[in-house]
């Protein structure tokens, strides 16, 4: 399974190719896919707001969350990726019928699968949360994502390129929308507001709260 990945990243068109001539139980299998790789991601974002932490503002105290607060959050976040992985591949499957496609709700959610590696190995930067890093490795995670997109539909799908790219076009809006909602920085910012609450004594910072004393 794991070889599609090195695949997808190296030699996407072949990769395509490949997976394309899969037979029904084959791409049946291909679904654990997106359950395993989202645990990256979620497990890298526990483990950099538990241990590593992260600053607000210059010269600010490192803040790192509870391992009960990062682990009700990682758990929501690994549900949100592969969430989202399931919406896009059915909008994918939806959408194949007006482009003259035949597909399959499995085989749209193998696309969405597919797509989604850079963004699945991107979420690796939550070992060490720093926002400009995550945003530069972000940005090109969804470049190569889009780039994907339009070069798997028209192969896997068997639609002459014209149509694959007004189809990868549909799918890129709904991609957009819905991994954004799932992002790492999607997480950040869910961990920032989560200082802001009254309840930000569950945080673990560098002077002790006065909550806590």
């Amino acid at each position: 399974m794991f070889h599609h990945s090195v695949g997808i990243m190296t030699k996407p068109s072949a990769a395509w190719r490949r997976l394309a001539q899969l037979d029904e139980t084959s791409q049946a299998l291909m679904l654990l896919y997106p359950l395993i790789w989202a645990i990256l991601p979620a497990y890298a974002w526990y483990i950099g707001t538990t241990q590593v932490g992260w600053t607000i503002g210059t010269g600010s105290d490192v803040i790192r969350l509870t391992d009960e607060s990062a682990r009700l959050i990682s758990f929501l976040f690994y549900g949100g990726m592969v969430s989202c992985v399931v919406a896009i591949g059915y909008f994918i499957h939806w959408m194949s019928e007006t482009y003259g496609a035949q597909s399959s709700f499995i085989k749209g959610i193998l696309i969405a699968s597919l797509c989604a590696t850079p963004l699945f190995i991107a979420g690796a930067v939550g070992f060490y949360p720093i926002l400009w890093l995550d945003m530069l490795i972000g940005v090109f995670a969804v470049c190569w994502s889009t780039y994907l997109l339009y070069n798997g539909i028209p192969i896997v799908m068997k639609i002459p390129e014209t149509r694959g790219f007004l189809f990868a076009s549909a799918s890129w809006l709904s991609k957009c929308a819905m991994l954004e909602s799932a992002s790492p920085s999607s997480f950040s910012q869910s961990t920032t507001l989560h200082t802001q609450q009254p309840w930000c004594h569950l945080l673990h910072t560098g002077q002790s709260s006065p909550l806590t004393q």
